[in-house]
């Protein structure tokens, strides 16, 4: 079976999950789909239902019956995040109306525009080849001796703005620019700012 974790990908690039045999997708409000942390989003297969029904391991997580048990109905077999649910219906007509490929497109330009501040910035990618390049996020490596958390610190507390953190092995290393979900030009350059 083949997992994807689209958190950051799923609205904001191409994602084709019934043509590149994608099993099970999951994804979260809080990226492209423009919402506050909170919902999560599952896609699953046909294989991926077959596979679960047949499994024989205890599980929590990827258990679908209670879900697909009131899926006819339209309601949930637990208390739903009702507000988010308003707001991820909002969420996608923006979508809607915007188009995929121009979201697409925009979070391109976005993401090219942040590539290449960083480069008249003298400073590197994490991501060594133009290959590896997102659309949604980059994350930029600090000279040696500087601590990305402080960067992340000051820009949270002097100027209102909100960067990503390194993870694991990066932590401290890189901090991150986000440049997906309803994001423009203008937004962008109070980051790069």
């Amino acid at each position: 079976l083949l997992f994807v974790d689209g958190v950051s990908s799923i609205g904001s690039i191409d994602f084709r999950q019934e043509e590149w045999g994608v099993d099970c997708a999951v994804s979260g409000s809080q990226k492209g789909f423009m919402l506050p942390a909170g919902l999560g989003f599952l896609s699953v297969s046909q294989k991926a239902l077959a596979a679960s029904r047949t499994a024989t391991h205890r599980r929590c997580y990827f258990a679908f019956e209670d879900m697909i048990r009131t899926n006819d109905t339209g309601y949930f077999p637990y208390t739903p995040a009702t507000q988010l649910l308003r707001g991820l219906r909002a969420s996608l007509d923006l979508i809607a109306e915007e188009g995929l490929d121009n979201i697409f497109a925009r979070h391109h330009r976005l993401a090219e525009g942040v590539r290449k501040a960083v480069d008249a910035w003298g400073l590197k990618l994490c991501a060594k080849q133009r290959k590896w390049h997102s659309d949604t996020v980059s994350a930029i490596l600090v000279p040696e001796g500087i601590d990305s958390a402080d960067i992340v610190k000051r820009a949270y507390q002097k100027y209102n703005t909100s960067l990503g953190g390194g993870l694991n092995k990066v932590a401290g290393k890189v901090f991150r620019i986000g440049h997906l979900g309803w994001l423009n030009e203008v937004m962008v350059l109070g980051s790069l700012a």
